[in-house]
């Protein structure tokens, strides 16, 4: 009797450790065969660093997610044009229209994800009102960003410019100068080294977050929150339903990347979801 007893026990724990595995519902991890990779450029600050965040959650879904850091304008979008990067997070959503309009891109956007207020800073000047007659401002060369920047300095009553003249103001729609200010057209990522030679320089935040600038205390004006300029995942127009670019869309729009985005910046970007 001891031993059919025995038998028995033993074989209902046999059948039950196997309807236990046959009712299991955790999915094993992806294999590394199974895995995708997507290529996505980026600037250093703060892009990379927020793709960064989400790399393990994505590598979980079995994307295996390559970083390129890029430090122009330019690179990014004709790469993932020519199918050197699936995406590129670097830019706002004025800048990729008509960069793609000038180049005939097809080229869209999946996320908005953050904005990034553009300020006017100095190593010279402590005060607005103390920018002297004939100071030089540096601003970006490129059209999208040099035409904020002008729209800034007006904001902040150094100069007026046309009326309409808005993303596409150049300095010849420059209508009132009473200081005589002399602007000087930079590539974006010189900006922040300029500050030793003229009196201002209007930088986008990214830049100067990298040359360790805190937006939220050393712009002497910034744009406010509401700024258009909101800074996108873009990807060649047709592959806004791929499986990888639809998970890493979803990953960029997350609670995670919102909290570290308040934590990390303090209000110098803003999540824009």
């Amino acid at each position: 009797m001891k031993k059919f007893t025995l038998v028995l026990v033993t074989a209902l724990l046999a059948l039950s450790t196997f309807i236990s595995g046959c009712g299991s519902k955790e999915t094993p991890a992806p294999s590394a065969s199974e895995k995708k990779t997507i290529k996505v450029g980026a600037t250093a600050v703060p892009h990379a660093e927020i793709l960064n965040v989400i790399k393990p959650a994505l590598e979980k879904e079995g994307i295996n997610l390559v970083i390129v850091e890029m430090s122009d304008y330019v690179r990014p979008n004709v790469a993932v044009a020519e199918k050197e990067l699936d995406a590129n997070f670097f830019q706002h959503i004025p800048y990729l229209t008509k960069f793609s309009s000038e180049r005939k891109l097809d080229l869209t956007y999946t996320a908005a994800v953050h904005i990034e207020p553009m300020g006017i800073y100095s190593k010279k000047v402590k005060n607005l009102n103390d920018l002297q007659s004939g100071a030089q401002i540096a601003i970006p060369n490129d059209p999208t960003n040099g035409g904020r920047a002008l729209a800034l300095l007006a904001k902040a009553g150094i100069i007026k410019l046309k009326d309409g003249a808005g993303v596409n103001a150049t300095v010849k729609d420059i209508t009132e100068n009473p200081k005589n200010v002399k602007v000087r057209e930079l590539e974006a990522p010189q900006l922040p080294r300029s500050l030793d030679d003229v009196a201002l320089a209007v930088i986008n935040t990214n830049y100067a977050l990298e040359a360790k600038l805190v937006p939220a205390k050393d712009a002497l004006f910034i744009e406010q929150k509401d700024s258009p300029y909101v800074n996108i995942l873009a990807v060649r127009k047709g592959d806004e339903n791929r499986p990888e670019i639809q998970k890493l869309t979803k990953a960029l729009t997350s609670e995670e990347v919102r909290k570290f985005i308040n934590e990390k910046y303090q209000g110098a970007i803003v999540p824009a979801f």
